[in-house]
């Protein structure tokens, strides 16, 4: 794939093309037979047809699906120190997201060690939403369960301390994590994004609270996560309709995530939403100890379902790069426009007969499955490493072990 003899010629301009790939970035309105010329870790152009003797390095991208390197807007990175967390680099590498955002797995007490342990130690970009709960997710759920933990000035000052790296607040609203307390976290989760600025992620599953609680709280600009969860907190009603205030608040600047995950994903209510034109702003694939065995396994995967659902290949990539950039307030990642970072994806688009499942296993067959090939960041291949061992209690549920 990759053609060092193009670059002997002397007076070569750029460090690396690569070439004769179909690119697809509809955010940037890139799409169709075009070349990729990066230099100093940067695009400098995209156009068809460039020289490779202008390049010290040619990769061969003939055959496959150039895309912007993936944004995942729901990961879990914290590798080590929370229940869900998995280590970044080994999978972008073999999956061609360049940034993650952890959605709350650090809170106020361990956030400083997410900065060192995580974000500064992977080459991935990796983000954060605070968690409202200062003990983050340590363990598989229970957080907002005591009050004590709802320390909206500690948080606060941790976001203030580190605005490069946190983008939102987080706070899980289901029976689990809430265990009594009502919908009182949230108020607070929207209380300290107010404070800071910055956008809520609101986690929906199987309540109580109720969805409508969780509505009210809602702005145009934040993120509600497991859009197409199969709970009852889901946006589909009994009667097949979507709720009202979530379309309205979509419609205004709600941002729709789907953030698959081990327990989110349900066939049949996304179906049931897509048929009403209720689509995703952004496809997510909420990875981590458990969903990565599957049936999720990776964003690949997850995006691979929905273009067996029907939506467009450019769709599906917007979906899971200029969309969730710009939700993040980060329109400088997700794009090839020139002068932007050089994080590229290569993907092969194959052909066949193929089974997925949602988190419930219900089976749905398709015929096209994108498969990464090469990941790039700032211009750099990502080595495709070993990953670590699951933990001891990363047991997958037993009707997802098939």
């Amino acid at each position: 794939m990759t053609d060092g003899s193009a670059g002997a010629a002397e007076g070569a301009r750029f460090d690396t093309i690569v070439a004769g790939g179909e690119v697809v970035d509809p955010g940037a309105g890139f799409l169709g037979a075009l070349d990729v010329a990066i230099t100093d870790g940067r695009v400098v152009t995209v156009e068809a047809g460039l020289d490779r003797r202008r390049a010290a390095e040619t990769i061969d991208a003939a055959g496959l699906i150039v895309t912007p390197g993936l944004v995942d807007l729901h990961t879990h990175a914290y590798w080590g120190v929370t229940y869900w967390g998995i280590e970044p680099d080994p999978v972008s590498a073999r999956t061609g997201v360049t940034t993650w955002l952890d959605v709350g797995s650090a809170g106020a007490y361990s956030f400083p060690g997410f900065r060192r342990y995580v974000a500064e130690a992977s080459r991935t970009r990796v983000f954060a939403l605070l968690n409202l709960s200062s003990i983050g997710l340590i363990a598989p759920s229970w957080e907002f369960a005591n009050p004590d933990y709802w320390d909206v000035d500690l948080a606060a000052t941790m976001v203030e301390a580190n605005p490069d790296l946190v983008l939102g607040i987080k706070a899980r609203i289901d029976r689990n994590t809430t265990r009594g307390v009502g919908i009182r976290p949230l108020e607070l989760a929207r209380e300290l994004a107010d404070r800071v600025g910055l956008p809520l992620m609101a986690h929906i599953g199987s309540g109580p609270p109720s969805l409508d609680e969780v509505a009210e709280l809602l702005r145009p600009g934040d993120i509600l996560t497991h859009c197409y969860t199969g709970g009852d907190m889901r946006i589909l009603g009994q009667d097949d309709v979507p709720h009202a205030a979530i379309r309205a608040l979509q419609a205004r600047g709600l941002v729709l995530d789907v953030g698959h995950g081990g327990g989110s994903f349900s066939y049949d209510v996304a179906e049931k939403l897509l048929a009403h034109n209720v689509l995703p702003d952004a496809i997510s694939s909420d990875i981590h100890q458990m969903s990565v065995q599957g049936p999720m396994f990776d964003l690949p995967t997850t995006l691979s379902k929905f273009l067996n659902l029907g939506m467009s290949l450019p769709d599906v990539i917007e979906r899971a790069t200029a969309r969730p950039a710009a939700a993040m307030h980060r329109p400088d990642l997700g794009t090839l426009r020139p002068g932007s970072r050089a994080d590229l994806a290569l993907f092969r688009l194959e052909e066949g007969d193929y089974t997925f499942h949602d988190v419930g296993m219900v089976a749905r067959t398709g015929t096209k499955r994108l498969v990464n090939t090469l990941t790039l960041i700032d211009g750099k291949i990502l080595p495709r490493t070993p990953e670590r061992e699951l933990a001891p209690w990363a047991a997958l549920p037993a009707h997802q072990r098939r």
